[in-house]
């Protein structure tokens, strides 16, 4: 493998190969690695200076690099079944055994995360261990990329010279964390072959509190366990209700965080409210107000106050007995009030955006997909895998699992 960088007086001799990939992210190198190890000639373009820039930031450092339940519902896309046959080809248990063949210690946090113990380094090493196995020639700083189809197949020029290929895979992602150098290319270059695109926007995002709910953002720093959910969807035809999610809500200075919010936000629209069951550990029949129930019970702000701290952090339940306390004190109302707290409903004003997105939803229509092999209905030999599709999973291992999964049925394919 040859790593490149021409940036002083680059050749603009034309080099052929089988295959030429953009993008050394996740989905990039998983997909010229193995293409390199069928035997293709590979030239793998990255824009920025060093690859997989992703991949290091990803699990604080460790990479969450796959999920031990991934499966289709686990998914978000304008046509859900999409992603099955990518899915059903290389599993959790295909990545795992890459892992392991390399030494790489690993755990299973929570929910069938699997984590490095060590680094995510360890990761972006592998990937880039196996294009070397590949013969793979990457080529960083590929900036300016032009791409042009022919007779003879893909042009590709850049900073970093020209390229032809007769397969070219789509590799750059969304518009998440641009810091790192996220940019729009891979929604340009399907609009200049005339594939469609579902609107971008941002996923597993944190969600924005104002008006009247600002008050929230005091509590900042407070994290407790709820259940979230949207019902943004629920009401189109023939589509089923988004899932909730049971897991952390941690309140921050500009509103709602935590993996419970990150989940629901890749299904919240704006204008549509989020809810928050405040009290799933709660079992069924059990009340969060239950004290206030009881016969001769006190019934006023303090009892109330008291009856949340027993369930709730006391910055919580101090809030809540402030701003959520019933208009009255019988036994209708203390129904009513439980019944508000386990459906608690936000209106976010909007989201953190992209530089704060794990991910993007919408990106590269399915439609105009081969869902077994990734390559353009219409464009013979073009192939976009990884977050630029419109495939989104849920939090914790599941985009990388998709990342891996399209780049193989990619790679498999020519």
């Amino acid at each position: 493998m040859k790593i490149r960088d021409q940036r002083s007086g680059a050749s603009r001799t034309v080099r052929e190969f089988d295959v030429i990939v953009l993008g050394a992210g996740a989905a990039g190198l998983m997909c010229a690695s193995v293409a390199g190890r069928r035997g293709r000639s590979v030239a793998l373009l990255e824009h920025n200076a060093q690859p997989g820039r992703k991949i290091l930031i990803s699990g604080g450092g460790r990479c969450n690099f796959t999920n031990i339940h991934t499966a289709p519902d686990r998914y978000l896309s304008a046509n859900p079944h999409f992603v099955k046959s990518a899915l059903a080809l290389y599993q959790p248990a295909h990545f795992l055994e890459l892992v392991e063949r390399y030494g790489i210690a690993w755990h299973e946090k929570t929910l069938g995360q699997l984590f490095c113990d060590h680094s995510a380094r360890q990761i972006l090493d592998m990937l880039i261990a196996e294009c070397k196995l590949g013969k793979v020639e990457i080529f960083l700083n590929s900036q300016n990329l032009k791409v042009e189809n022919g007779p003879k197949g893909f042009a590709v020029s850049s900073l970093q010279g020209e390229f032809h290929s007769g397969a070219l895979i789509v590799a750059t992602g969304g518009l998440s964390i641009p810091k790192l150098g996220a940019t729009s290319f891979a929604y340009d270059l399907a609009r200049q072959f005339g594939l469609r695109i579902v609107t971008p926007r941002p996923a597993l995002v944190p969600l924005l509190l104002g008006n009247q709910e600002a008050s929230w953002t005091a509590l900042s720093g407070v994290s407790t366990e709820v259940i979230a959910w949207t019902e943004a969807a629920s009401s189109k035809p023939n589509r089923q209700p988004p899932p909730r999610f049971h897991e952390k809500m941690l309140v921050t200075h500009r509103g709602l965080s935590g993996p419970s919010i990150l989940q629901a936000s890749s299904y919240w629209q704006p204008g549509e409210p989020i809810y928050i069951d405040l009290a799933p550990q709660l079992t069924k029949g059990n009340h969060l107000l239950a004290p206030l129930f009881e016969k001769n019970a006190r019934r006023d702000v303090v009892s109330f106050r008291q009856a949340l701290r027993a369930a709730l952090p006391q910055r919580l339940a101090n809030h809540l007995a402030e701003t959520a306390a019933p208009t009255g004190w019988t036994k209708a109302s203390l129904e009513e009030a439980e019944r508000d707290l386990r459906n608690y409903a936000f209106h976010p004003t909007g989201t953190e955006g992209y530089e704060k997105a794990e991910v993007t939803a919408g990106g590269i229509d399915t439609r105009d997909l081969q869902a077994r092999t990734m390559e353009s209905r219409h464009v013979p030999g073009l192939y976009f895998i990884g977050e630029a599709v419109d495939v989104t999973g849920h939090l914790g291992g599941y985009n990388f699992q998709w990342a891996w999964a399209s780049a193989v049925a990619a790679a498999n394919s020519f």
